[in-house]
């Protein structure tokens, strides 16, 4: 990069060098040479599926960081954000433009039904490309799973086991499970009723609902009038915060657990004052935190690049921490293709982005960490 155009980033800043990335670095590289990471998703409307949005501006505040510094290796790293607006044939076809792209990975999936479609259709199959991260974690999208398709999060599997094991630390023996009647919800019942049986002395009573109100609000009334100490919901972010709200209506004044793809403003905006000491599982450490080094920097790169972003949410981090992944991955690439991606990847062996470590080295997915914060009456999280 010469100095007029590096000197011009720096005077536009991180957010003006995002948006000049694409242009500035097509007329230096060929195809075969660029550093292009893709993020497909709903990214129109940040109202409809924020989380999308906010996996997005982590990764663009990683990439603005580390360009401003210089790039990976000399070589400034390029996002390509492509809009589906939530619809799986656009989604595809979105797919097949990032491909003609070439790009070193796909980050962050995000809805079961997106990543469900990319396993079904086998879209990995005859791509030169990997995807990095996927939003669920359901065990369904891990067994089998896909060689191409990396984990970052913990499962929920996982997930469900740390909350099995939290409630039975406090005296709870019995826990009611409403999920989503979907291949999610299902592998989350199956996750359940294991992590009880390793438990050991807990016993699951599970309920399902489809994403129908009324059939929501009678399995909440049936779970309800089973006078249990606890209950979990599990299915899509939407789906829990709607459940633990029919909960509360139904008369449940107990303990309700909710797996990490539920925010804490989704649920205060949905429950209200139901959302007052809901637990949440949580697949990364709290984006507001300052204790790990991970956390500062996070916060400085969204300070730089969304200067107007007061309040982080855990996906702003799982962008970060899968961009930051693509970095230390492409830093040490010595080619282009798929196979040198994953055989780096796993090379890496574990690795510490700042008290948050993944590994690759023998298995697709890369962190076991779950946490449990409980909605405050402000709507925040206490870990």
């Amino acid at each position: 990069m010469n100095r007029g155009m590096l000197a011009r980033r720096r005077m536009l800043g991180a957010a003006g060098t995002a948006a000049l990335l694409l242009p500035l670095v097509a007329r230096h590289a060929s195809a075969a040479d660029r550093l292009l990471a893709v993020q497909i998703g709903s990214l129109a409307d940040p109202a409809a599926v924020p989380e999308a949005v906010q996996l997005g501006e982590g990764m663009r505040a990683a990439f603005a960081a580390v360009n401003v510094r210089g790039g990976v290796n000399g070589q400034p790293v390029e996002l390509l954000q492509l809009d589906d607006g939530n619809d799986l044939a656009r989604f595809e076809q979105r797919f097949a433009e990032a491909l003609a792209q070439r790009p070193l990975a796909l980050l962050s999936l995000y809805g079961s039904p997106t990543v469900q479609r990319v396993l079904q259709r086998r879209l990995l199959d005859a791509a030169d490309t990997v995807v990095l991260n996927a939003v669920p974690g359901a065990e369904a999208f891990r067994d089998p799973g896909h060689p191409k398709l990396f984990h970052l999060r913990a499962g929920d599997g996982q997930q469900i086991e740390r909350i099995v094991r939290h409630v039975k630390v406090l005296g709870i023996r019995r826990i009611g499970l409403l999920y989503v009647d979907a291949p999610g919800g299902h592998s989350g019942l199956a996750a359940a009723n294991a992590a009880a049986r390793a438990a050991g002395g807990v016993e699951v009573q599970g309920v399902k609902a489809t994403l129908d109100a009324a059939s929501l609000q009678a399995a909440a009334r049936a779970l309800a009038s089973a006078e249990l100490p606890c209950a979990v919901v599990m299915g899509p972010p939407r789906f829990m915060a709607d459940a633990v709200a029919a909960l509360r209506a139904a008369g449940f004044s107990q303990s309700v657990y909710a797996v990490s793809y539920l925010s804490p403003e989704l649920l205060v905006q949905v429950a209200g004052r139901g959302a007052h000491g809901v637990g949440l599982s949580q697949a990364f450490p709290n984006p507001m935190g300052v204790v790990l080094p991970l956390q500062r920097e996070l916060q400085a790169a969204m300070r730089s690049t969304f200067p107007a972003l007061k309040q982080l949410s855990a996906f702003h981090l799982e962008g970060y921490v899968c961009a930051r992944l693509f970095i230390e991955v492409a830093r040490r690439m010595k080619g282009r293709s798929s196979d040198e991606f994953i055989r780096t990847l796993r090379a890496l062996g574990e690795i510490d982005l700042g008290g948050f470590r993944l590994d690759f080295s023998r298995g697709n997915v890369g962190s076991r960490f779950v946490d449990i914060g409980i909605v405050k009456a402000d709507g925040r999280l206490a870990y």
